[in-house]
């Protein structure tokens, strides 16, 4: 069996070391739930704007600017989610 000293190489090779923790079932629970949390506060938060561009377009008493404004923000979200959606 051939050894290799780690204190010279040999030409043209490179060594790495790494220690990695395991994740244990607790750990991998908790992640998961973070990771579900913070997607549904996501998706609440990105409804609530939609339905509030929406309510703007459609009420008659809104302004020409604030119509502007939520067509703006709406554009913006529509071409996020397609531009997420074209890259993936």
């Amino acid at each position: 069996m051939n050894s290799i000293d780690l204190n010279t190489p040999p030409p043209n090779h490179q060594f790495k070391v790494s220690v990695e923790r395991e994740e244990t079932a607790g750990e991998r629970k908790v992640r998961l739930f973070k990771d579900l949390a913070l997607f549904v506060v996501a998706l609440v938060f990105v409804s609530l704007v939609v339905w509030l561009c929406y309510a703007t377009l459609t009420a008659g008493s809104a302004s020409a600017d604030e119509k502007k404004w939520a067509m703006s923000v709406l554009s913006a979200a529509t071409g996020g989610i397609i531009g997420y959606l074209v890259r993936r």
